[in-house]
């Protein structure tokens, strides 16, 4: 489970994804969770599934990188599902009513976009951080969060820890994997047992990850101060963004999307 998390992973490549300003990505990002959230139609939900489908052919990520993402929240899922799926209720005669349980159609309808749109918001997140490296990902929200820094707000500093949060994610899940290995080649039983029993055995491991992960804080600051790091005072950028035609294109699709799901929802 450890080694399909995907989030914080950046796959190099040469698409017109990649080649968007990152600030882009992040707006289009928004966009798209707006277009997810506003969608209440089947057909305007279907357009979400299949704009995020185009971006990951775009991108040229594999499908398999996709389902490595969903699989994390997939009892969430499936949680979320059954939630509406019996506590939803309508104007319709149940489908099925057995005792205190009554499915409604509305029920199913809901339970089947809730689920959709669940795994629509994961695979699209998802690609910004797949298709933007950590050093254009904290310019862009430096960039974007620029404005605040006239009421003090430390855009930089901000902008840094989120990056870095993030790309640590990757790095963490790997020494968790490496922790839970050695301590089953030590005769540790993670698997068996009441919860009780489960959640004590994973004091053998968060204790080392905890350790491991302040020593690669400090080893963190102690590199960032021996290059000098002094914040944003005087800081300057080796690549300057720039939006180009393929960011208005990008922009231009998107208000597109929003506006088509938006007539669906009034007219459908």
């Amino acid at each position: 489970m450890l080694r399909d998390i995907t989030i914080g992973q950046y796959f190099p490549g040469h698409s017109f994804i990649h080649k968007m300003d990152p600030r882009m990505k992040i707006i289009a990002s928004v966009m798209y969770i707006v277009i997810l959230f506003v969608s209440s139609h089947p057909l305007s939900l279907l357009l979400g599934v299949l704009m995020v489908t185009g971006m990951y052919m775009i991108s040229r990520i594999s499908a398999r990188m996709v389902i490595k993402s969903l699989k994390p929240v997939v009892p969430i899922i499936i949680f979320t599902a059954v939630l509406n799926l019996f506590f939803m209720t309508g104007p319709s005669e149940p489908l099925i009513s057995f005792g205190f349980i009554h499915i409604y159609p509305e029920g199913v309808r809901m339970a089947i976009l809730m689920a959709v749109r669940i795994m629509c918001l994961i695979a699209g997140t998802s690609l910004l951080t797949y298709t933007t490296s950590p050093i254009e990902l904290t310019d862009a929200i430096e960039v974007l969060m620029g404005p605040l820094k006239r009421l003090k707000v430390p855009v930089h500093e901000i902008a840094m820890m989120m990056t870095i949060a993030l790309r640590f994610i990757p790095t963490l899940i790997e020494e968790t994997d490496k922790i839970m290995n050695a301590q089953k080649a030590r005769g540790a039983d993670m698997e068996t047992g009441s919860f009780t029993q489960r959640a004590k055995a994973l004091i053998p491991i968060l204790i080392p990850l905890f350790v491991s992960a302040f020593r690669r804080a400090d080893e963190l600051a102690l590199a960032m101060e021996c290059r000098c790091y002094r914040g944003s005072v005087g800081r300057t950028r080796l690549k300057q963004l720039e939006y180009t035609k393929r960011d208005a294109i990008a922009l231009v699709v998107m208000l597109a999307c929003l506006a088509a799901v938006i007539l669906v929802n009034i007219y459908l």
